[in-house]
């Protein structure tokens, strides 16, 4: 049957057949076509093996051209509406977080973090040795500070050669194993950069004493008496003048430290290009940022005038102290933001590498001129540091009072230029640790605060768990401030590292020697028994930055001051678009307390504690009208609402970056 249909169709020839279908048709114009053909044609059922001329007969008609129109063009419009939504998605959404702002910067002393060859002295092969304690705590960012070859007359911030490691501290290759192990961990290195004085060992300072006509200016010179080396009134800042006769050059020079750290001359564009260069030497080998020490000291005015005494009656002989005079001529001058936001394009040439950007922070302490401390951000126009570091905290001791606290936190926040990221640090190797000088009862909450406040918190070895201050005696005394006066030591703060109840603090576990003494209480407060303990300081720290890193209002959200008072500080932290959000209250005094947030209406009227530093009160439910607070207790609260509080308290308020939450896309967004 199908043969015969095959045979009436005047269109259908067999392969072996001279022509096409379509020639036949058009051999025939003329002919007048046969009304049966043509309905048997029209009739014909598509079959296996048709030529192409048939193919396209049948594929013209409209019930399968229009089809594939349609589809071929809802298929355009798709992908135009895709490309679309994918621009508009990355045009809206607010840039990622860095990695130092994703975790905590925690610093370490290398010569107390981990001793691996038995001498008593933290090195480098210490440190990887325990590179998974930064990995348990989900730290990213950490900072060693010096360990440039140095005589080691202020602890490495003398540095006698930029490009090598001293020998206490190990080799290049032990350098670059650390590094490539950070690396392969996900772990960002930051080093100390200290461009404002060298080792008075250095090679240029040898070269420059000796009026080599390359090195001639490297460093401050003038003209002095030997027997009475007092150009002016400039005053060290560890006490005494701050210039030494130096009897090869028959000149004095300015060291705004010991006098075994002469200052640089930046005036000088050699000394500024060989700083460059040293930056470019670490940045090459990886290295992910900088802190610049001291930065505000390197420039001097230039006509070295006198500076003026804070008490205008005190005799001039008896000014020894940098207390004793406004620093008008040896601090923060004209120029300086310029050579600083020179080095940071050159930091930014080397960010240019996916993934690899280089971090930058400075140092400076400007006390209650917060206005100097915040140009260190840069302008909207130049770039400066990512941030400078925020000391303000420290004055925490002073006042273990809710107000007082906010006026800290509120210092630094209303301040901040609008659009940059906050820090915060409460410890570090020149100042008591925390623990001691607020108290043990306070190191929970204060971790709390420093873990839920927006920004980088700043975390100083041992801090996670709680270490403490020791007692150095006179004899025992190692830091140069203390010789020169044992109440300004900042060795307390500086004992090894804590890590588990073997000899030393298994800081040296090789043989019985310590650069200073372990604290006593390394028993129990250690690393390796606090893993055990889900109470414990370490736990609680963990738990706390976990929490931070995963929760968006913690991560880049408001953040709001609702109440304050003798005891506790609490504030918001919340994203618009999410439902989710958190109170923290924070009892900084000396007693409990109950506080009374019923006048917050964005507040739900029962609340349920996420988290407290007392472990028993995890979980509990509260009524906001009596939340209770033990002295040196915090709790982070968490709760839903489509109430913020932000939009109705603007002067409350702060976030760096405004974004918001889409839920159905499960998206951030400017807004």
């Amino acid at each position: 049957m199908e043969l015969g249909e095959c045979t009436r169709n005047p269109g259908y020839k067999d392969v072996e057949d001279v022509g096409s279908a379509a020639e036949s048709i058009r051999a025939e114009p003329a002919e007048k076509p046969d009304p049966i053909a043509a309905e048997e044609y029209t009739q014909l059922t598509t079959y296996a093996g048709m030529p192409k001329e048939v193919l396209l007969l049948y594929s013209s008609q409209a019930r399968y051209r229009v089809p594939r129109e349609i589809l071929f063009w809802l298929t355009v419009a798709c992908a135009l509406a895709l490309v679309a939504l994918t621009v508009t998605v990355i045009a809206l959404s607010p840039r990622c977080l860095s990695w130092w702002q994703a975790s905590p910067v925690y610093q370490i002393y290398p010569r107390s973090f981990k001793d691996s060859d038995g001498d008593g002295v933290g090195d480098l092969k210490g440190i990887q040795e325990q590179l998974d304690h930064f990995q348990y705590l989900k730290i990213k960012s950490v900072w060693i500070s010096p360990f440039y070859r140095s005589p080691m007359k202020d602890f490495g911030y003398d540095v006698e050669d930029f490009r090598a490691i001293d020998p206490l501290f190990g080799t290049m290759q032990d350098f670059e194993e650390l590094l490539a192990e950070m690396h392969n961990k996900g772990l960002k290195l930051i080093m100390d950069f200290i461009p404002n004085h060298t080792s008075d060992r250095h090679r240029w300072f040898n070269m420059s004493r000796m009026r080599d006509p390359h090195y001639e200016d490297y460093y401050i010179w003038t003209d002095c008496n030997a027997t009475a080396p007092r150009p002016n009134n400039w005053v060290s800042v560890f006490g005494n003048s701050s210039w030494t006769y130096d009897e090869v050059r028959g000149q004095c020079y300015l060291h705004q430290f010991l006098k075994e750290q002469p200052d640089l001359n930046f005036r000088n564009p050699r000394v500024r290009q060989e700083m460059t260069d040293i930056i470019h030497f670490w940045l090459g080998k990886g290295v992910d940022g900088f802190r610049m020490d001291a930065v505000k000291h390197i420039l001097e005015a230039a006509h070295l005038r006198d500076e003026p005494q804070v008490d205008p009656n005190k005799p001039p002989e008896s000014v020894t102290s940098e207390w004793d005079l406004h620093h008008d001529y040896t601090t923060n001058q004209l120029g300086l933001h310029d050579l600083l936001r020179d080095w940071r394009a050159e930091m930014d040439i080397y960010s240019r590498e996916p993934g690899r950007y280089r971090f930058m922070v400075t140092e400076s302490y400007d006390y209650h001129e917060v206005d100097k401390t915040m140009m260190y951000y840069g302008t909207p126009l130049v770039k400066e540091s990512d941030f400078p570091f925020n000391f303000y905290l420290l004055d925490l001791p002073q006042n273990t009072t809710g107000l007082w606290v906010q006026h800290l936190v509120h210092l630094w926040m209303a301040n901040m230029p609008k659009g940059q990221w906050p820090n915060w640090v409460v410890g570090n190797h020149d100042k008591p640790r925390i623990a001691s000088s607020a108290g043990q009862t306070y190191i929970r909450v204060i971790n709390m605060l420093l873990l839920t406040l927006p920004g980088t918190p700043n975390t100083y070895y041992g801090e996670e768990i709680g270490m403490e201050n020791i007692n150095v005696t006179e004899s025992q005394i190692q830091d140069p401030a203390g010789k020169y006066n044992a109440s300004a030591s900042r060795d307390p703060q500086r004992s090894p590292m804590q890590w588990s109840s073997d000899m030393n603090a298994d800081f040296n576990n090789k043989t019985n020697i310590t650069w200073l003494p372990v604290h006593p209480n390394y028993r129990s407060v250690n690393v390796e028994v606090q893993k055990k303990d889900e109470g414990s300081v370490l736990a609680q720290y963990r738990l706390l930055n976990n929490l931070r890193q995963s929760e968006l209002p913690l991560q880049r959200g408001w953040f709001c001051y609702i109440h304050a008072d003798a005891s506790v500080f609490s504030y918001l932290r919340e994203l618009d678009g999410l439902d989710q959000a958190f109170l923290m209250v924070l009892n900084f005094g000396k007693e409990s307390a109950i506080t009374d947030l019923s006048s917050i209406h964005e507040l739900p009227d029962q609340l349920k504690v996420l988290m407290s530093t007392k472990q028993v009160n995890d979980g509990k439910v509260l009524q906001k009208s009596r939340i209770l607070t033990e002295a040196g207790e915090g709790l982070v609260i968490q709760y839903s609402t489509h109430t913020r509080f932000n939009p109705n308290h603007p002067k409350q308020c702060y976030v760096s970056e405004k974004a918001c939450y889409l839920g159905a896309m499960d998206i951030l967004y400017k807004c």
